[in-house]
């Protein structure tokens, strides 16, 4: 984990990103232990409670789960619903503007497919 204590993004989001993404890649498996509130806090010397709210929020999400006694646990589909989540982002946040732009232009479906393909293609990327 790297966290980044000049930045505007609150810590407790930073920890919360860290670990969703560490799900992501499968750096941390379903049903893998993660890192406790207290080996997260000493080692990066954070709040022991701004590292449990980014941990919270990870179990609202539905991510993690506590276990009395035993820490914190990535919960069962977890890597599947952080996918899902960040697809549906992707579409939102760069698909609708995408197609938005497209449109303006008055590029044609096909022809947008065809840009998509043309920047897929590494090969094409680096002649522009």
């Amino acid at each position: 984990m790297n966290f980044n204590f000049n930045s505007i993004e609150p810590i407790y989001l930073q920890v919360s990103e860290q670990i969703e993404d560490a799900i992501f890649t499968g750096t941390f498996a379903e049903g893998e232990r993660v890192p406790s509130t207290t080996e997260i806090s000493k080692q990066y010397h954070i709040n022991p409670a701004t590292v449990l709210k980014g941990m919270n929020l990870l179990v609202a999400a539905d991510l993690l789960e506590k276990r009395r006694g035993l820490g914190m646990f990535v919960k069962s589909g977890a890597q599947e619903r952080v996918t899902q989540r960040r697809q549906d982002m992707f579409y939102k946040n760069y698909i609708v503007s995408l197609v938005q732009e497209a449109q303006k232009l008055g590029l044609t479906e096909e022809q947008l497919w065809q840009l998509i393909q043309r920047g897929w293609n590494k090969d094409e990327r680096t002649k522009d």
